[in-house]
């Protein structure tokens, strides 16, 4: 039997966490008050998905490891899928809009539509939509 999570939790290290709440707020995302303090913040993805951001200090509870500057290295791609194309866009233009950056140019690859932003740690985020019709066409 193929294990299969009920649930998702994705946890990055972040500089400052009341301006990472700021951003992804004003993107759209919320948080769970239940798992938010001053060290650490969950953000809803989904019900079965959630990013746990917590501040460099707190995330070194966690690992022996370094810490990856994002900013200079990827250490981790978080894909989102939209509802359609134009989601695609208006998240990363709320991204950019918010002090994130691009990490790459919008792409059609015709089933398929992406954009990336970099969050303000550097964090790698693509958001994509996926045409069914275009997938069932091949």
């Amino acid at each position: 039997m193929a294990l299969q999570s009920s649930m998702t939790f994705i946890n990055l290290p972040v500089k400052d966490l009341k301006k990472t709440m700021d951003f992804f707020t004003h993107i759209g995302f919320t948080f769970n008050p239940q798992f938010t303090d001053d060290k650490a913040a969950s953000m809803v993805i989904n019900d079965n998905t959630y990013a746990h951001f917590l501040t460099e200090a707190f995330f070194k509870n966690f690992t022996t490891k370094a810490i990856s500057d994002a900013t200079k290295s990827t250490e981790v791609l978080i894909a989102l899928s939209a509802q359609n194309r134009e989601q695609v866009d208006e998240i990363v233009k709320k991204a950019i809009e918010s002090g994130g950056s691009p990490a790459s140019d919008p792409q059609d690859h015709g089933f398929m539509y992406q954009w990336s932003f970099q969050d303000l740690d550097g964090h790698i985020w693509e958001v994509a939509y996926m045409d069914p019709s275009a997938m069932q066409q091949g």
